[in-house]
């Protein structure tokens, strides 16, 4: 695995392939998981050097996608990473395990085994952050460049339902986001009946 041939080239087809109006699905998200996944996979103590290469690849190729298409970005991330890692020396096994973790960020998730769990936990690692509102800011941004959501309110509410229905995966990630998550939700409930 040549990890950091492939990291270069999908950091360079990202900065240039994504169109500008992916305010949450830009670069920034990429590396944001990327170092989110890191962060959990030290806190889950997994030490072994393939799964941490295979997971942070996952991250680097998870919404790769998105610069082909906006419904189903998550196959076609899959199917870009079966297209391009064998030219940096991944074997078919440790892609279809990329593939499993890009696969399971699909929301709902379902993460099937450890790093899928991990990897899913890093893509939504920002609704238990201090900077969750501003980040959810340019979620709802994106959305309505795409005229999938049009005001304020219903945001408020898909945010409230979603909330409700996630849950972090690893006990580490419970621990450090869960308190901070439960806030925002109290925010956001505030917010909506005082409207």
């Amino acid at each position: 695995m040549d990890l950091e041939k492939a990291r270069e080239f999908i950091l360079e087809e990202l900065r240039i392939r994504l169109e500008p109006d992916l305010y949450y699905h830009g670069l920034h998200h990429t590396r944001d998981v990327v170092q989110a996944a890191m962060e959990i996979a030290d806190l889950e103590k997994i030490t072994d050097r393939e799964s941490l290469q295979m997971l942070e690849t996952a991250a680097l190729y998870h919404d790769s996608g998105f610069m082909n298409v906006y419904k189903g970005h998550e196959e076609e991330g899959c199917r870009i990473a079966r297209e391009v890692l064998r030219d940096f020396d991944y074997s078919n096994t440790q892609i279809e395990t990329i593939c499993g973790m890009i696969l399971a960020t699909k929301v709902p998730q379902n993460p099937r085994n450890h790093l899928e769990r991990i990897i899913c936990d890093a893509d939504l690692d920002y609704l238990g952050r201090s900077d969750f509102h501003a980040v959810s800011a340019t979620l709802f941004e994106e959305l309505k460049a795409r005229e999938m959501i049009t005001e304020k309110a219903e945001w408020n509410r898909i945010q409230v339902s979603f909330f409700e229905s996630h849950f972090y995966w690893n006990k580490s990630q419970r621990e450090r986001r869960d308190d901070l998550k439960a806030a925002h939700l109290a925010s956001i409930r505030r917010i909506l009946s005082d409207n």
